[in-house]
């Protein structure tokens, strides 16, 4: 007999692959594959006869194999099977399924199946067929089981389907009654919310939509109430430490604006103020500063730090890789040196010859480096900051609390933290994953950014593609190429990379220069550098790799295999041209040109708005796409229920209620337990 904490890897009939892609999702044992509902379904209806179906709708048809084969497609030569279904009406259906040959093997004619799938007019004649319908063997005169009526459709990776799912979840229904109850018997009568028990069974088979919808909600709020309780003890906590508090000081603001030379955007000027406000505070800043790429947020940053300054103290930015750093130290230092002549800049990363690293950890040891960057070489022992005020963490998903931890002790007393990100986050979803912190956000990009003009290239334009990088080059300009994702290992992707640059290399543009750079290479800081310098024409990268690196020369950005990456990562990539005074392009290269595929680009094409796409992600592909996979400590049910923020705002009014009452949750051990569970879970991520 199962159990809840039984691994999904002792379940029966599954494969290694599958195994991997439940890994992947963060489905380790049989407790997180109840908990993983459903994010949407398909309605086929009941079974109806062949004659019945019409073209255009979803439907469930029974009946006999006439015949089933597999061959090759003529386009790209693509394994495929067809088949022939007729029933008792006298009704024919043409049945293609794309990359699946083993169904040939599998079944055979003669055998009596359910399809459960879209029809179409074939392309020739005038019979209806379905393309890659879900498909069930059914004995005698029963009826499919698994396919019709309502099919659940999971979030997923590569390797599991939701018909995997489904199966493997079916028998363990019946577990759900050991679940654990973190919600309050008073909280659930005042919101109306059925008990874990039935959340699950009415999440994974329902009798109807609205009893789904009802299972989403229960469970989405009982994860957003475990969040906001935890991340109100965590404030909390924070606030009950002193910080030193730094004054406002208006002729600083106006050196720095003087010494910028260009003119803040609105919600620069905001955010900036915002900052402020809080530096002067007797408790510590812990503020997210969330804004799309080029919407400015080392200004927002470089203002705080010039702030800190006046007041005595110095300033640490971190980022998470050396050519990041630099491209900070360049930033810090054009942004302040000028207006502030005492306000030295200095650079601490892991490949500093051993005198330059001496000379810099003494200058900040003693006080005279008023900010320091560099990478996770900050929070080492050795690294000593005498009066430590601020400390600015770039890419906050890309660092553990414990490293963020380790940056903020480096002072004496508690320092203020800010946080930066260049991920796009619907607010309310940065309200869910950081509520310990406040958040600004930049909506705005700076005036003279040059807008980047984004095209979906089909296969059989992909020459057009390749003739605007010669052109680009030609003229002067750089080219970044971007290699598919490949999700089972960074090994694999570089060795992809490897064969994608040497085709490149040979047969596309023999007489470019070339420059690879994956997460494997040795010295990809160095092959960076080289390309922001201009010394190679285009470089291949996977995507793996931090290409956050400044080139204003750069001006196309080419996407292989664009289809299989989320919308807002698509958006991120596109942010690294358009940079310079030339104008740019985005190539979207797509190897599955299917229309569901095709409208997801398009999408990207039409819409600039970072974070109109990450709500769209959230949708589309769930909230690991944005913030990284186990990195957001919420489902997907949760985080799509994100884009109602009325959920949010009443799991959050419920826990300071809550809170109120009982501080310490004496009387809600459940509630507690999973609140620690949320802030262990939070503290690896």
């Amino acid at each position: 007999m199962a159990s809840l904490d039984q691994p999904v890897s002792e379940l029966p009939k599954v494969r290694a692959a599958e195994l991997k892609a439940l890994q992947r999702l963060g489905l380790a044992t049989v407790r997180d594959l109840l908990l993983h509902l459903p994010f949407d379904w398909e309605a086929y209806g009941t079974p109806v006869p062949i004659r019945a179906v019409l073209p255009g709708a979803q439907a469930t048809v029974i009946g006999s194999l006439v015949k089933i084969e597999a061959r090759r497609s003529m386009y790209k030569r693509k394994p495929m099977t067809e088949a022939i279904l007729a029933d008792d009406s006298g009704g024919r259906l043409k049945i293609v399924w794309f990359n699946q040959p083993w169904l040939a093997r599998s079944h055979h004619a003669g055998d009596r199946v359910a399809v459960a799938g879209l029809v179409k007019a074939a392309r020739y004649g005038s019979a209806l067929e379905m393309q890659n319908p879900h498909l069930e063997k059914v004995g005698g005169d029963e009826g499919p089981r698994r396919v019709g009526g309502l099919m659940p459709k999971y979030h997923l990776s590569s390797g599991v389907t939701s018909k995997k799912i489904g199966e493997l979840v079916e028998p363990l229904l019946g577990l759900a009654g050991g679940l654990e109850e973190s919600i309050p018997a008073q909280t659930r009568q005042r919101h109306r919310l059925p008990a874990i028990a039935d959340a699950i069974r009415w999440g994974h088979k329902p009798e109807s939509t609205e009893q789904w919808r009802q299972a989403r909600n229960r469970l989405a709020f009982a994860e957003l109430l475990e969040l906001q309780v935890a991340f109100l003890r965590s404030r909390r906590e924070l606030e009950s430490e002193p910080a030193a508090p730094v004054p406002y000081v208006q002729e600083v603001i106006e050196r720095f604006k003087a010494g910028l030379g260009f003119e803040l955007t609105h919600a620069q000027r905001r955010a900036t103020w915002e900052v402020f406000q809080d530096l002067e505070r007797g408790i510590p800043m812990n503020r997210l500063l969330n804004g799309d790429v080029g919407s400015g947020k080392t200004a927002v940053a470089a203002a705080a730090v010039a702030m800190v300054h006046a007041a005595g103290r110095q300033s640490v930015v971190m980022a998470p890789t050396e050519i990041l750093a630099r491209q900070h130290l360049l930033k810090f230092r054009s942004y302040l040196e000028g207006s502030f002549p005492d306000l030295r800049v200095e650079l601490l990363i892991s490949g500093l010859p051993a005198a330059e690293r001496r000379r810099v950890t003494t200058a900040v040891a003693s006080g005279h480096t008023a900010l320091l960057v560099g990478t996770h070489a900050l929070i080492e022992e050795r690294v000593e900051i005498l009066n430590l005020g601020l400390a600015v963490v770039d890419e906050q998903h890309r660092f553990g609390t414990r490293q963020r931890e380790l940056l903020r002790g480096k002072g004496r007393g508690r320092p203020h933290f800010l946080a930066m990100t260049a991920t796009p986050i619907p607010r309310t979803l940065a309200l869910a994953r950081y509520g310990d912190m406040t958040v600004s956000v930049l909506d705005e990009l700076p005036p003279g950014r040059t807008p980047v003009e984004t095209e979906v290239v089909p296969p059989a334009e992909r020459e057009q593609a390749y003739g605007l990088v010669r052109r680009e080059v030609a003229a002067g300009r750089q080219v970044f190429v971007i290699c598919p994702l490949i999700e089972e290992s960074e090994k694999l992707e570089a060795k992809a990379a490897t064969v994608e640059f040497e085709r490149l290399k040979a047969d596309v543009f023999p007489d470019l220069r070339l420059a690879l750079v994956h997460g494997k290479l040795k010295d990809k800081d160095a092959v960076m550098r080289a390309f922001a310098a201009g010394e190679s024409d285009v470089l291949v990268a996977t995507p793996v790799v931090e290409v956050g690196v400044d080139v204003p020369n750069a001006t196309v950005m080419m996407i292989e295999g664009a289809e299989r990456f989320g919308l807002a990562q698509l958006h991120q990539f596109r942010g690294r041209v358009g940079r310079g005074a030339h104008g740019s392009f985005c190539l979207l290269l797509s190897d599955d040109p299917t229309e569901v595929a095709l409208e997801r680009l398009q999408l990207v094409a039409r819409e600039r708005s970072g974070f109109r796409l990450a709500e769209e992600d959230l949708l589309l592909r769930g909230a690991g796409e944005l913030m990284g996979p186990r990195q957001h400590g919420l489902t997907d049910q949760a985080m799509r229920e994100l884009l109602n923020p009325l959920l949010l705002n009443e799991a959050r009014e419920e826990a300071e209620r809550l809170l109120a009452e009982d501080p310490e949750l004496e009387r809600e051990p459940a509630l507690l337990r999973a609140v620690t569970r949320r802030l262990e879970q939070m503290s690896m991520s």
